[in-house]
């Protein structure tokens, strides 16, 4: 016994003989494992009283200071405790017999129970909050239709023996669709820019129609019962409350309408709902967001033919789409414009300085004329360092993968001036090949390029909410024309969008106008604004 201890004797009050325990309760910080460790005697109890002696633990004192557990010492409910036995005075009368048997057996489970590691606690508790923040996600998901502004085709998918109903390698197609709980697909009439000529009309125009029949042959023949076209918000609506997916159509370049304006009203026919003016490289109607390259133009803008173009998509029910023309040309689109309009599938330009995307003066004129803007799911539109750095590493990784198996890898320049059979051939390819590979590509640049993700996807769709409003955002892949980023890199993953828009705290409600009611306010306006001029034209007798 050192100097200045007490006998555990002396300190008995009455006197009688004992044996010697002690509970002394503290958070298991590295701190106290450490000195646990080296047995260590200075460990902070959190039962104390003002004397500091150690209290006695009596029948009537155990559940009145199993209270202060917590207390003394502001230890959380959920931190691991470390319960020891130690030195505690106590005499018979307190714990006779078989009472004190009772009383270290209950004190032993105690201790296991309340050891239980931190890391299982918190996890299980953060677990249960994901599961419920999922389940949550799940249950908006399901009750709102979900709608992708932007999938490119081939027709090469389109046939007989290779289709929709396939789990092709496609990131677009029934399968998938129906996996991820991706409800309406505008399917893309997309045409590359050609030369200016009657030739190059001509050829834009076959390649088009061709892409209009695809269409219809997967809703009409491969899978009638699968699929439906919808041409109306209320077609959309009624296909989902019979349980069937939807495609609607849009037309990626007006190039195929080469000069004659009737071939707006028959794209309309066939079922185009939104048409852009130009796409990569100037129009005969628009100029290209490619000519901030070189800062040539070739028509400053919309041309005449383009500003006529305008009028007839407003007069037929045909969405105006701004994704892909000049800044110049789509401002005057939209002053233009009698009806709203719509980017299919843009980033804020803000975030991601890429001419493609829409710069806040281009954002609050869409804002003011009532229309949408799509954000999209591209990576090289949502995060360009990201995507740079990616892509640098990405292309040396599949260089190495081509050589391998045989396969030859193109430029995107250089895909672009395939003619359009082949090109789509090759992106066929191409597809599959990276699907192969898609593993070893994630494992290998995880930690050195990290992918573009949702989360940075998103980023876009809150700057575009607060900058023009909620009513005024919608939602776009671009998936099978390059678009997709980690998480939702497929049809099949769309769910994961929910699920981070649900995390950043949108309601249901918000996120039923992003996913689809934002855009088919749209096309009921620019549809009841056709059927207004074609009634104004009926009675001018036009």
């Amino acid at each position: 016994m050192q100097n200045g201890e007490q006998s555990s004797e002396s300190s008995s009050e009455d006197g009688g003989s004992s044996e010697l325990a002690t509970l002394a309760i503290v958070p298991l910080s590295a701190e106290n494992a450490n000195a646990s460790s080296q047995g260590a005697s200075d460990r902070p109890t959190v039962i104390s009283n003002t004397n500091n002696a150690i209290p006695r633990i009596t029948k009537n004192s155990l559940a009145h200071r199993s209270g202060q557990l917590y207390s003394r010492k502001g230890v959380h409910p959920f931190a691991r405790l470390d319960l020891t036995l130690v030195s505690l005075p106590f005499t018979q009368d307190h714990f006779p017999g078989e009472q004190m048997k009772q009383f270290l057996t209950t004190l032993a489970l105690f201790s296991i129970l309340v050891s239980l590691p931190s890391a299982v606690v918190f996890g299980q508790t953060n677990d249960k909050a994901e599961a419920k923040l999922r389940a949550k996600a799940l249950k908006i998901h399901k009750s709102v239709i979900t709608l992708d502004t932007h999938n490119d085709i081939s027709t090469s998918n389109f046939t007989d023996t290779r289709n929709y109903t396939q789990d092709l390698d496609t990131q677009v197609n029934i399968p998938k669709m129906r996996k991820g709980g991706l409800d309406v697909s505008w399917m893309v009439v997309y045409t590359g820019q050609g030369p200016l000529t009657e030739d190059g009309y001509t050829a834009a125009y076959k390649n088009a129609i061709d892409k209009f029949d695809a269409i219809h042959r997967l809703v009409e023949k491969y899978a009638p019962n699968e699929i439906g076209l919808a041409l109306t918000s209320n077609d959309v609506r009624r296909l989902s409350k019979e349980g069937k997916l939807v495609a609607m159509i849009g037309v990626e370049n007006g190039y195929p309408i080469g000069t004659d304006l009737n071939r707006i009203k028959e794209f309309a026919d066939r079922g185009a709902r939104y048409m852009s003016l130009a796409h990569n490289g100037h129009s005969q109607l628009a100029d290209s967001n490619t000519g901030e390259a070189d800062g040539v133009w070739l028509n400053n803008g919309l041309s005449d033919l383009g500003k006529k173009a305008i009028a007839e998509l407003n007069k037929w029910g045909i969405m105006v789409d701004l994704s892909h023309p000049s800044k110049q040309s789509n401002l005057q689109a939209i002053a233009l414009s009698k009806a709203p309009v719509i980017a299919s599938h843009s980033g804020a330009r803000a975030l991601c300085d890429h001419s493609r995307n829409l710069d806040d003066e281009q954002l609050e004129a869409i804002r003011k004329n009532g229309g949408v803007v799509q954000a999209v799911a591209f990576r090289s539109y949502v995060s360009k360092e990201k995507s740079a750095l990616r892509s640098e590493k990405m292309n040396a990784l599949m260089a190495e993968l081509a050589a391998k198996e045989g396969f030859k890898m193109l430029s995107r320049a250089d895909i672009f001036k395939l003619p359009e059979a082949e090109r789509e051939a090759y992106f066929t390819k191409y597809q599959a090949f990276r699907a192969k590979n898609a593993p070893i590509i994630r494992e290998r640049l995880k930690d050195v390029a990290p992918d573009v993700n949702v989360q940075d996807f998103v980023n876009h769709i809150d700057y575009l909410v607060k900058k023009i409003g909620i009513d005024h955002v919608g939602i776009s892949s671009d998936f099978d024309g390059g678009g997709g980023v980690e998480g939702w890199d497929s049809a099949a993953e769309t769910f994961n969008v929910t699920l981070e828009l649900v995390r950043r705290g949108y309601t249901k409600k918000q996120i039923e106008k992003l996913w689809s009611g934002n855009l088919l306010r749209v096309l009921d306006e620019v549809q009841k604004v056709a059927r207004e001029i074609q009634a104004a034209d009926r009675k001018a007798g036009k």
